[in-house]
């Protein structure tokens, strides 16, 4: 696999509290790389500092062979990075097709001259998407608002996919879902790989992670102190490296 994503040496404080102490990683083109780390590991922090909201003290960012530092999240998003967090950034009072085009929305001319939105294109291309990602997404529901939590995330997970992301990062995906809604998320973020987008799976369910991962980071005190593919660890290692009780190993 060769790499999307690397980050080299990222150090972020936020005033005496040093919150990143020089983190290195890589994404492959391809990968479900997870994320993991006890709460004040500095998981939020790295991610958000991919996606543009934030901008690290030191250190380099480098996507696609290009060295990135984004000014916003607006940027990031422009440059193939797309961010799916917890509360989703989903519009509730808008359709599923309104969310996936939100602010690229398709346009044609009323009787050749007058733009208007094209939503006949936006409804025939949300049935497509969500065909295609074998979803069970009413696509004329009036508002995502009465949608489950498994069917909100395949709408933000979907956007994503339509968008051509080259990076699509995960934040807890799963943590207020059910267990079939959450196999769901796992299939769709292995979709997502196979289409080589890189992804990054933030989360602490550990099954669920050596489940949907290829490789799998832990981020301990602002450091990532171990990287190894999920086929060579466990569930035991893994929270050893997370609550600092081995010695740092990178593969």
């Amino acid at each position: 696999m060769s790499d999307l994503l690397e980050i080299k040496n990222l150090r972020k404080s936020f005033g005496p509290v040093d919150v990143l102490r020089g983190v290195n990683l890589t994404l492959h083109k391809g990968e479900v790389l997870a994320v993991v780390g006890d709460n004040g590991a500095g998981k939020s922090t790295l991610i958000k500092h991919i996606a543009g909201v934030y901008h690290q003290d030191s250190g380099d960012i480098t996507l696609d062979g290009s060295k990135v530092d984004f000014a916003s999240p607006k940027e990031g998003r422009e440059a193939g990075i797309e961010t799916v967090y917890q509360d989703l950034a989903l519009a509730d009072e808008l359709s599923v097709g309104a969310n996936i085009f939100l602010g690229r929305e398709p346009i044609k001319k009323l009787f050749g001259l007058f733009p208007t939105i094209d939503n006949q294109k936006i409804l025939e291309e949300t049935e497509n998407l969500i065909n295609r990602i074998e979803s069970h997404i009413p696509p004329k529901a009036p508002n995502v608002a009465g949608l489950s939590g498994g069917q909100r995330q395949a709408v933000a997970i979907a956007r994503a996919l339509y968008w051509k992301a080259k990076v699509v990062i995960l934040d807890e995906p799963t943590a207020a879902l059910a267990v079939m809604e959450r196999d769901n998320v796992v299939k769709l973020s292995k979709l997502l790989a196979s289409e080589g987008v890189g992804v990054i799976y933030v989360g602490h369910n550990l099954v669920e992670i050596l489940d949907v991962a290829d490789r799998v980071a832990v981020m301990f005190q602002g450091q990532v102190v171990h990287v190894t593919r999920s086929e060579d660890t466990t569930q035991e290692e893994l929270i050893k490296y997370m609550t600092g009780f081995s010695e740092t190993k990178v593969a």
